[in-house]
């Protein structure tokens, strides 16, 4: 029996911006790991000494990964799906320090 090979149609990418650069994405990548494609290791800084974190764990549990997306603070990006347009800006501290 031979089976005929369909080639699937490749998932295609996306922009979304991270402090202003447009960073590439794939359909059903997280944030967290389109930033590490386009080099990106941190989007965020601690409250205390402000230093920077990005991801850790990669599986939700150490919150390291917190972005702010679309205006809203405190999104785990390494389980957040990105999505075209969206606006991801590095974190300072809690997302709501001033």
């Amino acid at each position: 029996m031979v089976r005929s090979r369909t080639p699937r149609a490749t998932p295609a990418p996306f922009t979304f911006t991270f402090d202003g650069r447009r960073v590439t994405a794939l359909p059903g990548q997280s944030v967290a790991a389109a930033l590490w494609c386009a080099g990106i290791l941190a989007w965020r800084t601690t409250r205390h000494g402000g230093a920077p974190r990005g991801a850790f764990c990669a599986i939700g549990t150490c919150f390291d990964c917190l972005a702010t997306v679309n205006g809203r603070p405190n999104r785990r990006a390494c389980l957040l799906p990105a999505r075209p347009g969206d606006t991801v800006t590095t974190q300072q501290g809690t997302g709501h320090d001033r």
